[in-house]
């Protein structure tokens, strides 16, 4: 649930929500008698204190007992919530969307989002109200529990060797936005050896730039990474589970090379199973080619991610929105795990970022989106399949089509009445061109 704090994300929402959610897990959990526990934690956005209030009085009101664990990571959330055996986890987050936002985020006791069907039955469990409050002595207590960030650090440094790391003393800027992901950052460098140069460490929740780690938002990374002569910089979105680089000489190299980088030290270590979504770049493919593996596409959403992870045991898998999920800390992306294994490439290979990147090699991208309602979307997905009869056809979320040299993606947006396009080919021009045929189609239907 995410929306516009005073507009249509309210407290009194929020705490129906929390009523529904705990309601909604009693009725699944078929335990007699027997009291549920839900951990809950924020980012830093200033209404987020407002909204875990009221998420903890509605749980509370339905005999859920909460386990408050404050500002943290949404990774953090995850892992906690099966650290402490909860039924199930909140975060108050509205990652990467503009201040205006913030939003609910529901987790399960296996520490992922509910699957389709299931936040479904949430959604009209919420529309109908159905809730089941309880008397007096029946209400939900709460704890406070403070271990989230040393213990999402402790299982992130078990999986690299951190001595191998500390011996290169990399200086690394690390930019949080202001976020809930500066401590556990900052702490998880300094543990393996790093100096780090912080920026927009104080987690007041009001963004020093553009909520998402995207080139128009990192200039000032960019330059504070050559001003202070540093091997790499790092910046965080807001919940901290996604993550992009900048490497040596102050160049953004796109939050598609996390993901890559991660899975190319993971790969020099043997051949495996990635998972990624369809709108992920080839290059994850191209790495785990190289070391005789193979990358499962999926549906966007990282719950998708994360299941094909467990299903076919997959040693890495992620989103190209700057996502890693390594499933030795948890099945949720996670800045920290993308800071870690990326700086294991680094220090295994004695290469830098820009080296490194040029070994993976790039692709051209174009992504854009349009207004375009359900029914114009699959008019669209229609004549693209017709137009590139030839191409291999993928329609688990839109349509993918692939060619040998790139890919197209059409797919209607899980939060917004428009319908976005991603291209990508090792040739620019080919990239026009696909894009081009697709604007054709696109103005045949919408106009």
């Amino acid at each position: 649930m995410r929306g516009v704090i005073g507009e249509n994300l309210t407290p009194v929402i929020a705490t129906q929500y929390g009523c529904v959610f705990g309601t909604f897990l009693k009725d699944s959990d078929g335990a007699d008698g027997r009291r549920l526990k839900v951990c809950i934690g924020r980012d830093s956005r200033v209404s987020g204190q407002m909204l875990m209030s009221a998420m903890t009085a509605g749980l509370c009101a339905v005999g859920v007992d909460v386990i408050d664990l404050g500002l943290v990571t949404t990774p953090g959330v995850g892992i906690m919530l099966r650290e402490l055996g909860c039924d199930g986890g909140i975060v108050i987050t509205a990652s990467h969307n503009p201040l205006p936002y913030n939003g609910i985020k529901l987790l399960l006791s296996n520490g992922m989002a509910p699957p389709p069907a299931m936040a479904e039955q949430i959604k009209q469990a919420f529309l109908d109200g159905r809730i089941r409050f309880v008397d007096s002595v029946l209400c939900g207590v709460v704890s406070r529990n403070d271990e989230t960030d040393r213990i999402h650090v402790a299982k992130v440094l078990a999986t690299v060797d951190a001595g191998r790391i500390a011996e290169k003393k990399y200086r690394i800027v690390l930019d949080s936005v202001n976020g809930a992901g500066a401590w556990a950052g900052k702490k998880l460098l300094a543990q393996l050896g790093c100096e780090v140069v912080a920026m927009n460490d104080e987690p007041t929740g009001l963004f020093a730039h553009g909520a998402e780690p995207t080139a128009a938002n990192l200039g000032d990374l960019c330059s504070r990474v050559r001003q202070e002569k540093a091997d790499l910089g790092f910046a965080q979105d807001p919940d901290a589970d996604r993550l992009a680089i900048v490497d040596e000489n102050g160049v953004y190299i796109g939050e598609e090379y996390t993901l890559a980088l991660a899975a190319k030290h993971v790969f020099s270590c043997g051949s495996g199973t990635a998972a990624a979504n369809l709108s992920t770049s080839r290059m994850i493919d191209d790495v785990a080619a190289q070391a005789g593996g193979r990358v499962i596409r999926t549906p966007v959403g990282e719950a998708h991610v994360a299941n094909a992870m467990i299903e076919h045991g997959c040693v890495i898998g992620g989103e190209g929105n700057g996502g890693v999920i390594d499933l030795r800390v948890g099945p949720i992306r996670d800045s920290l795990v993308g800071m870690a294994l990326v700086l294991q490439l680094m220090a295994e290979t004695g290469k830098g970022i820009s080296g490194l990147v040029r070994e993976i090699g790039g692709y051209h991208v174009h992504k854009d989106k349009f207004a375009a309602d359900s029914q114009q979307a699959h008019q669209i997905m229609n004549q693209a399949a017709e137009t590139f009869a030839g191409a291999a056809a993928n329609t688990s979320d839109g349509l993918r089509l692939d060619f040998p040299d790139g890919w197209i993606h059409l797919r209607m947006s899980n939060t917004e009445p428009v319908m976005r396009i991603i291209v990508e080919t090792r040739d620019e021009s080919a990239a026009r061109r696909y894009v081009e045929v697709v604007s054709g189609i696109r103005k045949s239907v919408v106009g």
